[in-house]
């Protein structure tokens, strides 16, 4: 008997906030499902499930990707981070931190997929301007802040981030 393709499965090996999981899943599951429904990681947010919105967007290896587009199966092997990994030992990461003290969210649907883009940046580039900013997130939708908030925010979290002498 034939196994249908949307049931067949693979064992995965995933490090997901520094934990690390193994699980067979569905070949074709994406990530941000199995983070949300397999590892009841819910701060992911699944917004357009066609990659422009931005609000699933996590960090893989360090880099982000779109996790409504990528399956859970292309994780295998992979460090993840999700928005709930970014605090640190109690602590909001600065950008977090940043967000909450400029004003950087409203709803807070697209927080999570600015969140991790950001941070992306923010390890990449400590000195982002305000133009560079707005490109690292123009792959991100927000329908409230406007924006600014957000760029302020960045901005303030890169200046801690430098006197910290501390990385994302």
């Amino acid at each position: 008997m034939t196994t249908a393709v949307n049931e067949q499965t693979r064992q995965i090996a995933v490090r997901v906030n520094g934990k690390e999981y193994a699980s067979d899943v569905r070949v074709r599951l994406t990530l941000a499902d199995f983070l949300r429904h397999e590892l009841r990681l819910t701060g992911t947010h699944v917004g357009c499930e066609h990659g422009v919105c931005g609000a699933c967007t996590v960090l893989m290896d360090g880099l982000s990707v779109r996790s409504c587009l990528t399956l859970a199966v292309q994780a295998d092997g992979h460090d993840i981070t999700t928005i709930e990994g970014l605090a640190c030992e109690g602590r909001l990461h600065p950008i977090q931190q940043a967000f909450k003290d400029e004003h950087g969210l409203q709803c807070g649907f697209c927080t999570p997929g600015m969140l991790t883009t950001l941070a992306e940046l923010l390890n990449s580039n400590p000195h982002p301007t305000e133009a560079e900013i707005r490109v690292a997130i123009s792959g991100n939708l927000c329908r409230c802040t406007g924006y600014d908030g957000i760029v302020k925010a960045t901005l303030a979290a890169a200046e801690q981030l430098r006197g910290n002498g501390a990385r994302p």
